[in-house]
């Protein structure tokens, strides 16, 4: 049993159990992109928060993940699931590229990453994982609602919020005669 725990153990270091997670997410990224169907763009879209939830979790920022898993995971997307199969959105057509649209989103995308490349090269990053206590409770209420700085961000978000809600049941509603 001690040789099994030990294979394990080498094998779900920080860094491996980092880089899963991180390709897990990016694929399934790409596949919430790229698939025709809406339901399982939703589903791959899950395991994207999942693969997120397991990043905040190396972070140490345990709520953050169990929020990530219960809220986006769960609640948003039953949400999305509930909007899609309400609007009956059906497998998507075959479409046209459009060379304009092929060549302009082609160039903004290579300009956005050599422009997060070059942050990253030039920032001083920290390489130690962060302390225990980033992602307890009791730092991020303090943080939230005693500090003040993210008391209006935190606001304008339960707005946009109610927004897109208001927008759903009226996407929904049918016509009244």
């Amino acid at each position: 049993m001690d040789r099994i725990t030990d294979i394990l153990n080498g094998l779900l270091t920080y860094n491996t159990a980092f880089y899963v997670f991180a390709l897990m997410t990016l694929a399934c990224g790409i596949l919430v992109v790229t698939s025709r169907s809406p339901v399982t763009s939703a589903m791959f879209l899950v395991l994207t928060m999942i693969g997120i939830s397991g990043l905040f979790v190396l972070l140490n920022a345990y709520f953050l993940a169990a929020v990530q898993i219960l809220v986006y995971a769960g609640a948003v997307m039953v949400l999305f699931l509930f909007v899609i199969m309400l609007l009956n959105i059906g497998e998507e057509e075959e479409r046209q590229w459009n060379k304009f649209a092929l060549t302009t989103g082609s160039t903004g995308f290579a300009g956005l990453t050599c422009l997060l490349l070059l942050t990253i090269w030039r920032a001083d990053l920290p390489t130690g994982i962060g302390s225990t206590t980033v992602g307890s409770t009791k730092n991020l209420g303090n943080l939230l609602f005693t500090d003040g700085r993210f008391l209006l961000p935190f606001e304008l978000v339960s707005l946009v919020l109610l927004a897109a809600m208001m927008g759903v049941i009226l996407l929904s509603k049918k016509e009244i005669k």
